[in-house]
């Protein structure tokens, strides 16, 4: 079981997220923008952030890019969840620190696969 931070601004989405990882063992926490995600994210070091992109004021890039850069919260993986689909999105997204990047709507089983990877289970 991972403790999984969940940085989106839908609550649809997020629900479905939540549904996902919790039914797969996991303990999660939400947050609906990246300033409250980064707050979040160093008071309570979870083992993984799963980030938006499209985000209301700072965007899920620059919140992967404050995380990477942040001595706190470096060694925390993010893996972001995006409708952005293009190939530079995806580059763009592991350049500011992400370690993985699947697009919406994920397959349960690509995401828990991806999780696994990340988190070394």
């Amino acid at each position: 079981m991972a403790r999984i931070l969940i940085i989106e601004d839908s609550p649809t989405e997020t629900a479905v997220l939540v549904q996902i990882l919790e039914r797969n063992g996991h303990q999660v926490s939400t947050s609906g923008n990246a300033e409250d995600g980064i707050a979040s994210c160093k008071r309570e070091k979870p083992d993984l952030v799963l980030m938006d992109v499209v985000l209301p004021g700072m965007n899920g890039f620059q919140a992967t890019r404050a995380l990477a850069r942040d001595a706190e919260t470096r060694d925390i993986p993010v893996l972001i969840v995006s409708t952005k689909g293009q190939e530079t999105d995806r580059l763009w997204g592991l350049r500011q620190g992400a370690k993985d990047y699947i697009v919406k709507p994920p397959r349960e089983q690509d995401l828990i696969a991806r999780i696994n990877a990340l988190i070394g289970h």
